[in-house]
């Protein structure tokens, strides 16, 4: 038998959802890492219905939008702890990944979302050339202005 003894109980379980605590995050977790040219963030979803999830990406922002519907009114509710309604979360992505070709799964509460770095930003070799620098310098153009030419 569950009783509630607390009076501060819900208000407080209503600050651990929004705020999070370091023994309970706030809802929609996440992990991100970078394995080879792509990073990858999965984010923990636990009952969300894949219909429900909405990815949008503008500029370098991405947001992810999920939702858990509420509970029938109906139910007398013995324990109510399972956030329910709309979260969203807001990714700021660096200038050095390629957000036209973000891939995104879902699969048993976890969605993922692989972000490939930019081929601009890989690192490249850079082949050394004879003669053109040597000219422009001969002609009286400083080498700054051959850079920036």
């Amino acid at each position: 038998m569950l009783m509630r003894t607390d009076p501060f109980r819900e208000l407080d379980r209503f600050a651990q959802q929004v705020q999070g605590t370091a023994a309970r995050p706030a809802v929609m977790p996440m992990d991100a890492w970078r394995e080879g040219d792509a990073f990858f963030v999965e984010f923990d979803l636990p009952g969300i219905k894949q219909d429900s999830l909405d990815l949008d990406i503008e500029r370098n922002v991405v947001t992810i939008r999920a939702e858990r519907p509420a509970v029938d009114q109906n139910r007398e509710m013995l324990a109510s702890e399972r956030p329910r309604g709309v979260f969203s979360r807001q990714l700021v992505l660096g200038d050095n990944l390629d957000t036209e070709h973000i891939d995104a799964s879902y699969d048993e509460g976890v969605l993922r979302l692989r972000i490939p770095v930019s081929e601009r930003a890989k690192p490249r070799k850079i082949t050394i050339g004879r003669g053109g620098g040597q000219q422009a310098l001969k002609n009286g153009v400083g080498a700054r202005e051959v850079i920036n030419a």
